[in-house]
């Protein structure tokens, strides 16, 4: 491919990572081997059998279809420069031995020596350069990166160097371990539209695993023996096969896991507590919550519909949620509930715990009624529902994905306490693609989302809320439509800001949270876990608090750079 400015249609992209339960996909039956239906001849002992991150048949092998490509396809097979650990906060070399700020706008890259691709070619600067200069082309999904980097170039085949327009260190620090690098030799002569848009079913990887095999509902991994981080790295993920399956529906799933078929699961499951409880799984903790936070699920109003361009009324609405009954009713315990600000318990370092406890909300039906009627908004039919200040109805909709089970019964709750306090909430279930259509667009009242996951950095989330322009579609971020220059100036000031300095962060970050605070954009609800239910059949030594494997025990996308792949290799067979 050569890059070309030119203009492409942009992607009709997104999608969230799904953390929800959903349906989809086909169940599984024993193959005599204690394992589900696969391919014949995986020794049960070397073969990890997964689910609940692939939602029907897998789409694609392109990593950089950030949000549909099959499981596995960046982490397992294609890789990035560093890996991130949300433990300690730091950056881990991978494909980079190294990377270092030479001047205020200059990053080099040093590679390692000795990394090849599947194919036996070497990795070289070049496939560095080319990977990035993608994001030249309009309509790949990181296309705004070239807003501030100006330049990438291979200083020689182990040396690339990054030349900035604008130094934005959060958000370069999140670049690094999230771009996967694919190789210039056998991308290069593809057309625009097959690099991003490609299925590209026979990848070429440096990573630990190749593409063995695929099917509707199935993805088969097949692990490098002679990939280069067992010697550059000192580490093996402990299964020669990863066998991933779509996710089928939550009772065969459960019923996987209490058979001992299943491995490990990484999507939502209602009686998770009781498999934990009776020993049939194991999970990070050995009591509630069970499981790490893995992102936040916001309330998101369309802030451009009446009533929900006031900020006062959206505060109310706020109070008006009981979140605790989301957390115990809904979830049993297998969540927390958020902190004001919505950052994850990982990120407590940076709330601003004075302004929470002045400018903060809580559930509080009266304070909800009290806030609606200081700012003018009266029941004067008589009906128990607040009309706006012009003495028309509000009656508003609140979708979430058909399926998503407990997403569905929290949004009954929510629906629940609003009209409690006096606001006409109902709810609406359609579709998963029909919600996305809509909430791209602009066209609904209220939806719940849960977008961005932990990452190296609360700028991700800052992003997520204040992104500016708006645009006709909104794939990715600010579903609500929130229009805040002096917010969005201050996340791209937060981007500037040092990671190492910590106190710069935290200043920057408590102005940010200023504004959130008092103009309530989204409203968060819960801390969505990091969905793991593993047996220990045919693995042990899973990821846990209290053992020698601390990692994140999850295939899910973008996971694998935060620790999903070290889980692997710390994993070891049952004892026969």
């Amino acid at each position: 491919m050569r890059i070309r400015a030119r203009f492409i249609a942009l992607l009709a992209a997104g999608g969230m990572l799904v953390t929800a339960c959903t349906g989809g996909g086909s169940s599984t039956t024993p193959d005599g081997k204690g394992g589900p239906v696969g391919e014949k001849g995986l020794p049960r002992h070397e073969t990890l059998y997964t689910s609940g991150t692939q939602w029907g048949p897998p789409a694609n092998y392109n990593p950089l279809r950030n949000w549909d490509h099959a499981t596995g396809t960046k982490g397992l097979a294609y890789e990035t420069l560093f890996h991130f650990d949300p433990r300690k906060g730091e950056l881990v070399p991978w494909l980079a031995e190294s990377g270092s700020w030479t001047d205020d706008k200059t990053y080099e890259v040093t590679l390692r020596s000795g990394v090849t691709w599947s194919d036996g070619k070497p990795l070289r600067a070049q496939d560095v350069v080319f990977s990035y200069e993608v994001g030249k082309l309009e309509a790949a999904s990181f296309h705004t990166l070239w807003d501030w980097l100006g330049k990438a170039e291979a200083v020689d085949d182990r040396t690339v160097r990054f030349t900035f327009e604008e130094a934005r260190y959060q958000e370069w620090d999140y670049t690094l371990y999230g771009q996967p690098i694919v190789p210039e030799h056998a991308w290069g002569d593809l057309s625009d539209e097959e690099v991003l848009n490609g299925v590209n079913d026979k990848p070429v990887v440096t990573g630990a695993y190749n593409l063995r095999s695929h099917t509707q509902d199935r993805v088969v991994w097949e692990r490098r023996d002679d990939w280069w981080g067992v010697e550059a790295l000192d580490m093996k993920p402990a299964p020669k096969y990863i066998v991933d399956i779509s996710n089928p529906s939550n009772e065969v799933v459960i019923g996987q896991i209490g058979q001992g078929q299943l491995d490990l699961s990484n999507n939502f499951l209602p009686g998770a507590a009781s498999l934990i409880k009776s020993g049939k799984a194991v999970s990070y903790y050995d009591k509630p919550p069970y499981m790490l936070s893995a992102n936040t699920a916001w309330l998101v109003p369309n802030t451009t519909r009446k009533p929900m361009d006031d900020a006062a009324f959206r505060k109310a609405l706020a109070f008006s949620v009981d979140t605790g009954k989301i957390v115990k009713g809904v979830y049993g315990d297998l969540v927390r509930p958020a902190d004001p600000t919505g950052l994850l318990p990982q990120w407590d370092a940076f709330v601003d715990k004075s302004l929470t406890a002045s400018n903060g909300f809580s559930f509080d039906t009266a304070k909800a009624r009290s806030l609606l009627k200081d700012a003018g908004y009266q029941d004067t039919d008589g009906d128990g529902m607040v009309e706006d200040r012009s003495g028309d109805k509000v009656a508003l909709k609140l979708i979430v994905p058909s399926g998503w089970t407990d997403w569905m019964e929290a949004a009954k709750v929510v629906a629940e306490g609003a009209k409690a306090a006096g606001i006409d909430v109902t709810t609406e279930f359609p579709d998963q693609n029909a919600l996305n259509d809509l909430r791209a667009k602009g066209d609904f009242d209220l939806l719940i989302n849960n977008e961005r996951q932990l990452s190296n950095t609360p700028w991700t989330y800052y992003e997520y809320m204040f992104q500016l322009p708006v645009r006709d579609q909104q794939n990715t971020v600010n579903f609500g439509r929130y229009e805040n220059e002096e917010a969005w100036k201050l996340v791209q000031e937060l981007g500037g800001v040092r990671t190492d300095d910590q106190a710069g962060m935290k200043e920057a970050i408590s102005k940010i949270q200023e504004i959130q605070l008092e103009e309530m954009p989204v409203i968060p609800l819960w801390y969505n876990g990091l969905w793991s239910q593993s047996t220990t059949g045919a693995w042990t030594n899973w990821p846990s608090e209290k053992g020698d494997n601390p990692h994140a025990p999850t295939l899910w996308r973008n996971w694998l750079e935060l620790g999903g792949f070290e889980a692997l290799t710390g994993l070891k067979p049952a004892k026969k």
